[in-house]
């Protein structure tokens, strides 16, 4: 089955970096384009960036570009995000995705936290 298993999530300060890794399973990894969401507690889920299937191209959402940055690795079956300049809106909880028609497949979150 799919798994999609987070990591890297931490309490950072402002200005400060952190690097998110989703470790992919159970599916082609190199079939599909991967997807990087956050949701702050109160929010809705967003979406942060999205990457193709050989890495070559890459969507981001305004709030995070030019500092955060996508990438993959399809021998490791793994995603990457990583993440420049934090803010505290940058709080939430960081899930990976990917679209499997007819479903989407989620991880179960990590927790980034941008505080003094």
């Amino acid at each position: 089955q799919v798994q999609l298993v987070e990591s890297g999530g931490a309490l950072v300060q402002p200005g400060g970096s952190l690097r998110l890794t989703c470790a992919a399973s159970g599916f082609t990894f190199d079939f599909y384009p991967m997807e990087w969401y956050r949701q702050a507690p109160g929010e809705e889920r967003e979406r942060v960036a999205r990457i193709t299937i050989d890495g070559s191209n890459a969507i981001y959402a305004d709030s995070v570009k030019g500092r955060f940055t996508i990438s993959r690795d399809n021998t490791k079956n793994t995603v990457y995000l990583q993440m420049n300049s934090l803010r505290p809106e940058d709080t939430a909880v960081y899930y990976c995705t990917v679209r499997i028609w007819p479903q989407d497949h989620w991880g179960q979150g990590t927790q980034v936290t941008v505080s003094s």
